[in-house]
């Protein structure tokens, strides 16, 4: 089980919940999270639990970030609105920036979204499952 993050961006949360609805499948076998109106409206729309932070805006970005900095996170599907300016773009880019840094497989639009569902589908993420297990303890 994998945990992975969905979130998306006002004009692309419809695309996100087609996407989910689509895929839902594959996302039934692994513990979903997302930022505050996405993740509900995933779950109004199919029978998958969401763990909901709060709204990007409002730091849920940011909370998403701070598993992928501990390297809990195994996938982050982030429908970005390219064409409209957010007021809190430093969180998004530091997310990315994060997602690069510790190696978390994160796709921005819907073609490569696909492409990675696709491979967690047949099996390919079974690295990350690795990652857990020899993750060293705190000390």
């Amino acid at each position: 089980m994998l945990n992975i993050a969905l979130i998306a961006h006002d004009r692309k949360k419809d695309e996100m919940v087609n996407f989910v609805t689509a895929y839902e499948h594959v996302f039934a076998d692994h513990k979903l999270y997302g930022t505050g109106t996405t993740g509900q409206r995933i779950m109004e729309n199919t029978k998958l639990d969401v763990h909901r932070f709060m709204s990007g805006p409002l730091g849920g970005d940011q909370q998403i970030g701070a598993l992928v900095a501990q390297n809990e996170m195994d996938l982050i599907i982030f429908l970005r609105d390219p064409l409209m300016a957010q007021p809190h773009e430093p969180d998004i880019i530091a997310l990315l920036r994060l997602c690069d840094v510790q190696g978390i497989p994160c796709a921005t639009n819907i073609a490569t979204a696909e492409i990675l569902v696709k491979a967690l589908d047949r099996g390919d993420f079974a690295w990350r499952e690795l990652v857990h297990k020899y993750k060293p303890g705190l000390e």
